[in-house]
């Protein structure tokens, strides 16, 4: 009964907020808003260092994760950044097929757990689809606006320490993706259930910490549920609509209510096919606006290419001897940590959700592909985006750094227009498949974390993706600001029982890799 109350409750909220127009919503919103700034307090504690620069608990936290992992694993973000790229690019695939005495007598070569055995090698999606599908839920409006935003707060110097704690973040998503392979469940037919939710529960059971594995499991199925429903679904969905409204020059309810109902029946189209037409899907879409928003800064920095020296000096001085930035060098340096901790969400564990669904038996080749994904998303496009700035910033026409930027979006489309007088129709193409494809690895997301909680039937199933096609209508057509701030929130609040369970269990990280990089050996000799 309560379940069914509560999925009721979240049915009708979006309904009424839609048929009541603005009115509810703002009532709402401002009902919500001592939560949401409660909430958003409590994850996002600062940490004050002097000079008025602070920096979220949260964020010290995946950082200092990364940094140790980096360490504890040789810098495997480096060292192994050859073999990640050989694993995507299909070159080890026969080594599923390595029999299992070859493995000095592992029943289970790969080490999958217990409940896999039965399914060696199981999985819904390639290694390639698997990364598509991450990249999908984190390159986006990260990536443009939140690199403008860093840049006029921190300058250029933000953009090196962006790259610092994205390498770093390349660990962490090593570990995390490793484990959602290694615990994942295998359910009927071969669906796999999988991420943090199951590492934590099982994991943490097989180092004799059963009890505070099954707490921090629950802790994060209910985070990234919400998660889901806001920034994963709301926000995208509300930035989307209101960059293509207003390039239509439309920027009333019914053109952002119209954009909202075609957005939620394409979503619904391909979410009710599961991880496998996700899969599909983003393959397709993260290469080709990733592509097209790369070619287009590449073209202006061709154009510019007398420049681009100039612009990597002062990527260099601004993150040493920074002037004019509020907080000095440290200040600089914690926007571009921070900014990068938004993007590529390296060490929060969203992304070891859509990883577990691959086709492997051995879980360090997944982790060892999900490396990628911070080098993607915050060392190229990132750099990209902040490159493209510097240069068109030279007269300051762009952008006062220093001085926040109110629009990261506009910031990021004025620097690409002044070459390319057509990009912002591109920005909007590329803002609204960002938007599309982040929004379909999050109902991922959110429903193995629904399902966790509420249980594996197809009526739980159905619920959550009704639900979360309504909260697209509702995140096009009205601004619900604490309810997406209290939801983005709950994202990085995912990050702390995550980080406790990578922790306790990176061990059996470090017996994975051994595991693979030795079978990788044996596929070379045979």
């Amino acid at each position: 009964m309560k379940k069914s109350l509560l999925t009721i409750l979240f049915i009708i909220t979006p309904i009424f907020t839609f048929a009541e127009g603005k009115g509810l919503a703002e009532r709402i919103n401002d009902g919500f808003k001592p939560i949401a700034d409660a909430w958003g307090s409590f994850v996002f504690y600062p940490v004050k260092f002097g000079n008025g620069v602070e920096m979220p608990l949260v964020i010290i936290l995946l950082l200092l994760a990364g940094l140790i992992f980096t360490i504890i694993f040789k810098f495997v973000n480096i060292r192994r950044f050859p073999t990640s790229i050989n694993i995507v690019k299909g070159k080890y695939d026969d080594i599923d097929h390595v029999t299992s005495d070859i493995m000095e007598g592992d029943p289970t070569p790969g080490g999958d757990a217990i409940e896999t055995i039965r399914i060696e090698g199981a999985g819904e999606v390639s290694h390639f689809q698997a990364l598509t599908a991450a990249l999908s839920g984190t390159v986006g409006l990260g990536n443009i606006a939140g690199v403008a935003v860093a840049l006029s707060l921190g300058g250029p110097g933000a953009t090196f320490w962006m790259v610092i704690a994205g390498l770093l973040g390349m660990s962490s998503k090593f570990v995390e993706c490793t484990l959602g392979v290694k615990y994942r469940d295998v359910g009927e037919g071969g669906r796999i259930y999988g991420g943090p939710m199951y590492y934590l529960r099982k994991g943490l059971a097989d180092v004799g910490k059963s009890k505070l594995g099954k707490i921090l499991a629950a802790v994060f199925a209910v985070m990234v549920v919400g998660g889901s429903f806001g920034g994963g679904n709301m926000f995208q969905a509300n930035q989307a609509a209101q960059q293509f409204t207003s390039m239509i020059g439309s920027n009333n309810l019914s053109s952002a209510l119209t954009f909202g109902v075609i957005m939620a029946v394409l979503v619904a189209v391909v979410i009710i096919g599961g991880i496998k037409r996700i899969g599909n899907i983003t393959e397709k879409i993260v290469p080709f606006m990733v592509g097209i928003y790369v070619v287009a800064a590449i073209i202006i920095l061709a154009v510019n290419f007398v420049h681009i020296g100039d612009a990597f000096s002062q990527i260099m001085d601004g993150a040493f001897e920074p002037k004019g930035i509020s907080g000095g060098i440290l200040g600089v340096l914690i926007i571009g940590f921070q900014r990068a901790a938004f993007s590529n969400e390296a060490g929060v564990g969203s992304a070891a959700i859509a990883h577990s669904a691959v086709k492997t038996k051995y879980p360090a080749s997944e982790g060892l592909v999900a490396l990628l994904e911070p080098f993607i998303d915050t060392v190229v496009v990132c750099t990209m985006t902040a490159l493209v700035i510097i240069i068109t910033n030279s007269n300051g026409d762009v952008m006062t750094y220093g001085v926040k930027s109110p629009d990261g979006v506009l910031a990021t489309s004025k620097a690409f227009a002044t070459v390319l007088p057509w990009f912002p129709y591109i920005l909007t193409l590329a803002v609204v498949l960002f938007a599309f494809s982040t929004m379909l690895s999050w109902s991922y997301y959110g429903l193995q974390g629904w399902m966790f909680l509420f249980g594996r039937s197809k009526k739980s199933d159905y619920t959550y993706k009704i639900l979360f096609c309504l909260f697209v209508i509702v995140g096009s057509s009205v601004s619900l600001g604490a309810v997406t701030d209290f939801s983005d929130a709950m994202i990085f609040a995912m990050a702390v029982p995550n980080i406790i369970g990578l922790f306790f269990l990176f061990p059996k990280v470090r017996e994975e890799l051994v595991k693979y990089l030795k079978a990788i050996g044996v596929l070379k000799t045979s």
